[in-house]
């Protein structure tokens, strides 16, 4: 998947590709966390951007509340996936604003565009598909497509003669299905940790701003008010993904009732998670969240916690509770308020992860992190002298990865540049070393520079 944006914040034109781990890096105030927080709304609205742009023949419709059932030809709409892909993209482009909140004329400008190869439309072909529509009393429609099939089938479960069905609501349906079979394999579901975690983390019990504006705001409106158009009033002093990030703190005890895919097939995962924090998050009953250091009995607040225990909180929960396979893991900054060796562990994690199937996203200023993935892609060879040192220092093979599965760009001269990355020699990341090249000649001057 290739992302455009035009006249987004600072940048004005680029481009990047996700790989299986992506990175971007720069200068403060180059455009990273505006490419960040695009590319994370248009994940979590794309279906409703598309939809209204599959049109579902009333042909269709008709059929399927005579017969019951309708047998509809998807490859009709494959022909006309960048057309409707597009159109979409052109529709999300003229709401950034709400998702950055901010005002309409900083993004009067701003395009915002997904290209998507002809191959990653062919795998939702190849996943088998199953849908429901469901009242609040019975299943109303069934959606379903087999493996490499291209015929999808609607089916009404109940007699339309004695339950009125809107046919509106009928179209919808089968037209995000359609959605879903074509872009559903490349949009992967995202979880958001942003820049204003730590804050919080600590004051997550105080963040009801969400639920109360929105409650007061639904006190005083019409009836026939549409909630959609109240709930983006309600948080438009927030961008959507401090919002989302938010929401999730504040529902971690909700969270914590479900176990994560890596909970039972990937243990080990949790437990280096643990050794980085040094300890683990516990949830009450009463919705008292603790942190309980290795080796101790304590239960500390968040407040009594250290930066680094708040900082991955979100991540930490992400991993053990809500995680599933395909998903993106975003990380804005993940090296705030982490020492160095905890830098290195959380890019050795972040490795493993994208090894396990979860795609992992990050800005980052930190060197620490660059450099240890150059660590793990220079180890990942078949040579005795590697397999000797990754034995030596400790690394797994479960944490190596290859070259071609990273991408990393630069943020400068208001675009992002794409870095080279050998497969012996690691990143290239030249903003970072002329810092340290600097710092090095100064440091130089100073020892040996005297008469």
């Amino acid at each position: 998947m290739k992302v455009r944006v035009e006249n987004l914040g600072v940048l004005k034109q680029a481009e990047f590709e996700l790989g299986d781990l992506t990175i971007i890096c720069g200068d403060n105030n180059t455009g990273k966390t505006y490419a960040t927080y695009a590319l994370f709304g248009f994940l979590n609205n794309w279906e409703d951007m598309l939809r209204d742009e599959v049109k579902i023949n009333n042909r269709y419709i008709s059929a399927l509340m005579n017969r019951g059932t309708v047998r509809i030809d998807v490859n009709q709409y494959i022909e006309k996936s960048g057309e409707i892909l597009e159109n979409g993209c052109r529709e999300y482009s003229r709401q950034l604003s709400k998702v950055f909140a901010s005002r309409d004329r900083y993004f009067q400008n701003s395009r915002f565009h997904v290209d998507l190869e002809a191959s990653e439309i062919e795998v939702g072909i190849e996943r088998a598909f199953v849908g429901m529509l469901r009242s609040p009393k019975e299943e109303v429609l069934s959606l379903s497509k087999l493996e490499n099939s291209t015929e999808l089938i609607a089916s009404m479960l109940v007699k339309t003669e004695t339950v009125e069905v809107p046919r509106e609501i009928i179209k919808k349906m089968i037209s995000g299905g359609i959605n879903k079979i074509l872009f559903g394999a490349s949009f992967s579901n995202s979880f958001i940790s942003s820049a204003e975690r730590t804050g919080a983390a600590i004051f997550r019990k105080e963040l009801n701003f969400s639920r109360n504006r929105l409650l007061e705001e639904m006190s005083r409106a019409d009836k026939n008010v549409d909630p959609r158009e109240l709930l983006f009033k309600s948080y438009s002093d927030y961008a959507l993904p401090v919002k989302d990030n938010v929401d999730f703190i504040r529902e971690l005890e909700n969270t914590a009732k479900e176990d994560s895919f890596l909970v039972k097939d990937y243990p080990q995962v949790l437990d280096e998670f643990s050794d980085i924090i040094e300890g683990d998050y516990i949830t009450e009953s009463n919705g008292m969240l603790y942190f309980n250091p290795t080796g101790t009995k304590l239960k500390l607040v968040m407040g009594e916690s250290s930066s680094a225990v708040r900082s991955l909180l979100d991540i930490g929960f992400y991993l053990r509770h809500a995680a599933e396979p395909g998903d993106l893991l975003m990380v804005d900054e993940p090296e705030l308020s982490l020492h160095p060796k905890n830098q290195r562990r959380i890019a050795r994690l972040f490795a493993r992860l994208a090894n396990l199937g979860i795609k992992v996203f990050i800005t980052t200023h930190s060197d620490y992190i660059v450099k240890e993935l150059n660590t793990l892609i220079m180890l990942n060879h078949d040579r005795p002298h590697l397999k000797r040192i990754a034995k030596e220092e400790g690394y797994s093979e479960s944490e190596l990865i290859d070259a071609d599965r990273i991408k990393v760009y630069m943020a400068e001269s208001q675009t992002l540049v794409q870095a080279n990355i050998d497969h012996d020699l690691g990143i290239e990341a030249h903003s970072f070393d002329e810092t340290i090249n600097e710092m090095n000649a100064i440091q130089e001057a100073i020892v040996w520079g005297g008469d």
